[in-house]
């Protein structure tokens, strides 16, 4: 399934329905009397968050929505059908926004929540309701209310405890598969993950977390080099990031200057992000290389009091401790000192 977290809408609750002009037409009443009856309302336009859909795709392909009409009053004093409630359904995560100013207009964060967005128009009141002692037979109703009209912009952030970021080939698709059943695609070559994935991580005594596998991030990713700057919004939400090193590749490559360039880019893209708290996990254990530059990348990031977990997602080694270390910050740690 193709992953969408970005559409544009435009979006109208429903018109009121039209009071109507009517009289009574009855033998033996000779004066008759008004009896228009009073229009509808026009239906709500609603968002609704569910953890049924992981995508916008679906809005992608409509992206008119319209909520129905009020029907119009009726003689005897019949009123008019209130129109239905639109309910639009969206991801868990999914973040409103006024397509114009760019005003957050909700945020859906839990599943069931829901936000009526649009209101629709009122019903006009029939001839009925004008008729007074002076003014018996009015020949006049009020027209329906117009409904809402916006244009929105929908944004995806997934609802993730565990966010994965490092450089492409870093090895995140290959740790998210090892601790979940997610199955992204891996390979030996940079951006082989195009869209973020969710995993469920099972943990002791039967808890879990989730995990995101977000594309790799590189340096200008924040203006949009490479995927990242699609994709880092949705490391905002999550509680802990942790970032992937692979030193299997020194001395031809610098994993210190691309760490700290990555981290860099989390706080250009936002100031929350740049001090979201991260646990840093050394990959490929399972390469000679890896193991022959461990004590030398276990002593630059101590330098820098960081600590690390070496690991190995091929053969499982540290694994284990890397998700002790998430699971202690996730429900022990207060969130202000992480």
């Amino acid at each position: 399934m193709k992953f969408i977290d970005e559409v544009t809408l435009l979006c109208s609750s429903g018109h009121g329905g039209a009071g109507c002009v009517a009289f009574r037409r009855e033998k033996f009443i000779p004066f008759g009397g008004p009896n228009g009856g009073d229009g509808g309302r026009g239906g709500d336009l609603i968002f609704e968050a569910t953890k049924a859909l992981s995508t916008l795709l679906e809005l992608r392909h409509k992206q008119h929505q319209k909520a129905d009409r009020g029907r119009h009053g009726m003689g005897k004093n019949r009123h008019g059908a209130a129109g239905e409630d639109l309910v639009v359904k969206v991801p868990v995560g999914t973040l409103i926004k006024d397509f114009e100013t760019g005003e957050v207009l909700a945020d859906l964060t839990d599943d069931g929540q829901r936000i009526i967005l649009l209101k629709g128009g009122r019903g006009g009141q029939g001839n009925a309701r004008f008729a007074t002692a002076t003014n018996k037979a009015p020949k006049f109703a009020q027209p329906g209310e117009e409904g809402e009209e916006r244009k929105l912009r929908l944004e995806l952030k997934l609802m993730a405890d565990v966010g994965l970021l490092g450089l492409p080939n870093a090895g995140k698709s290959s740790l998210i598969t090892k601790v979940s059943a997610a199955r992204p695609k891996i390979a030996d070559y940079p951006f082989t993950t195009l869209a973020p994935s969710l995993g469920v991580v099972g943990y002791k005594n039967f808890r879990s977390f989730v995990m995101a596998d977000i594309p790799g991030i590189i340096e200008g990713a924040h203006e949009g080099a490479g995927l990242g700057h699609r994709f880092l919004k949705h490391l905002e939400r999550s509680g802990i990031l942790v970032h992937l090193v692979d030193i299997s590749g020194l001395p031809d490559s610098d994993p210190y200057a691309a760490f700290e360039a990555i981290n860099r880019e989390l706080a250009m893209f936002s100031e929350e992000l740049g001090e979201k708290g991260q646990i840093v996990a050394l990959t490929k254990m399972d390469l000679p290389t890896a193991q022959e530059h461990l004590a030398e990348a276990q002593v630059w990031f101590q330098e820098r009091k960081i600590p690390v977990y070496p690991i190995s997602s091929i053969t499982g080694e540290g694994v284990e401790a890397l998700l002790d270390a998430i699971a202690e910050r996730l429900w022990s740690a207060p969130k202000e000192e992480w």
